[in-house]
């Protein structure tokens, strides 16, 4: 299995997180300027469309670019407080839609002060109608940044259901 994990603004993967997804399969966390690469979700297709990814994951930016490339894809995202509705840099949003019925989780932190889950969850909400089945986990013990026993205990979830 072939997991394409992004990380969010300025971020990287940890290794210990690279250990737990490693369990599931090979592993693709490219370094991403979000800041200077307005276009970085269509780069990242590019680079990865004939990479045979299985699933999408990423978390904050990574998770906004997560979710739009898991539509490209037409593959499975697990997507950690997202930046669906609002961004602190501008990104082009490329139009990659898609009749095929897709599955994302989304974990969401209720104590998250840099993505408001009550925006994503209302991004989510005008988007109900499109072919995706949305698996929402709102965690009243998380905040943005996401502990190695969430990471690894949602990681497992996804993988679980697929």
């Amino acid at each position: 299995m072939n997991i394409l994990y992004l990380h969010g603004l300025n971020g990287s993967l940890s290794d210990e997180k690279r250990t737990i997804l490693e369990k599931y399969g090979t592993v693709y966390s490219p370094a991403i300027d979000y800041e200077s690469d307005v276009n970085s979700i269509e780069n990242l297709r590019r680079q990865f469309v004939d990479g045979k990814i299985d699933v999408v994951m990423g978390s904050s930016m990574g998770g906004f670019a997560g979710y739009y490339l898991s539509i490209a894809f037409k593959k499975p995202a697990l997507l950690f407080n997202p930046a669906l509705d609002t961004r602190s840099v501008f990104q082009n949003i490329p139009d990659y839609s898609s009749s095929d019925r897709s599955f994302k989780r989304l974990v969401l932190g209720a104590m998250d002060e840099v993505v408001d889950p009550k925006d994503t969850l209302k991004f989510i909400g005008e988007r109900i109608a499109e072919n995706t089945d949305y698996h929402i986990s709102l965690r009243q013990d998380l905040a943005h940044r996401i502990p190695l026993d969430i990471f690894e205990y949602e990681v497992r979830s996804f993988f679980n259901h697929l």
